[in-house]
C-alpha cells in the first residue's frame, strides 16, 4: 500500500487510491502488444483482477527494491530481447509512452522515465545490468541522476522519456483532479 499517502488520508482511503492506480495501470498496459509480466510484493494471487488477461505472474524476490527490480529484469530478459519495468502509481502513464519506451530500446541500451521526485517511474534495458541496482540510495531525490551516471559509466546509451509524477502524497493525487 501507499504508506506515505496513508499518513495524510488514512489507510482505507490510501488503499482505495492505490486500487484506482492499479486499475489505471492494468488498462494501460493491456493496450500495448507485448508479453506482460506481473510481479507481486509477496505472493501470487491467481484469482485477482489480473488473472485471465494474459499476465505471467511471479512473486518478487529480495527485500531490497533494487534486488526486486533486477530480478524482474532477469526473468523478463530470459525470454525477450528487451524489457521495461513501470511503476503502478502513475496517473499520467499511457500506452503511447510505453510503446515509445520499447521503440527507443531499438537504438539505445536503456530508456528511463524520470519522476518529479528525483527517482524514475520506468526503466528499460536489453540485458541484465545489476550495477544499476546495487548500493543505490532508493527513495531519495538522487536516484534518477545516480542511475544515469551509472549508465554512462558502463558506456551505455539512454533515452529520456518525459518527466511524470507518481502518487506518494495527497497533493500528487489531487494534482490530476482525481477525487478523494
Amino acid at each position: 500500500m501507499k504508506t506515505r499517502l496513508a499518513k495524510s488520508v488514512g489507510d482505507e482511503k490510501a488503499l482505495e487510491i492505490y486500487k484506482s492506480l492499479l486499475e489505471h495501470t492494468r488498462k494501460t498496459v493491456l493496450q500495448v502488444e507485448v508479453n506482460l509480466l506481473l510481479f507481486y510484493a509477496d505472493r501470487v494471487n491467481p484469482d485477482d483482477d489480473w488473472s485471465s488477461l494474459g499476465f505471467i505472474k511471479y512473486a518478487q524476490v529480495n527485500e531490497d527494491l533494487g534486488g526486486r527490480m533486477h530480478h524482474a529484469f532477469l526473468k523478463a530478459l530470459e525470454h525477450h530481447q528487451k524489457a521495461i519495468i513501470v511503476g503502478s502509481d502513475l496517473p499520467q502513464i499511457n500506452a503511447q509512452l510505453l510503446q515509445e519506451a520499447f521503440q527507443k530500446l531499438e537504438d539505445h541500451t536503456f530508456v528511463i522515465g524520470p519522476a518529479m521526485d528525483g527517482g524514475y517511474y520506468l526503466l528499460g534495458m536489453k540485458s541484465p545490468t545489476p550495477e544499476l541496482f546495487e548500493n543505490m540510495e532508493w527513495s531519495t531525490p538522487n536516484v534518477f541522476a545516480q542511475t544515469v551516471q551509472r549508465i554512462e559509466s558502463l558506456g551505455g546509451t539512454w533515452y529520456e522519456l518525459p518527466e511524470l509524477s507518481d502518487v506518494d502524497y495527497v497533493e500528487d493525487w489531487e494534482r490530476y483532479g482525481w477525487e478523494l
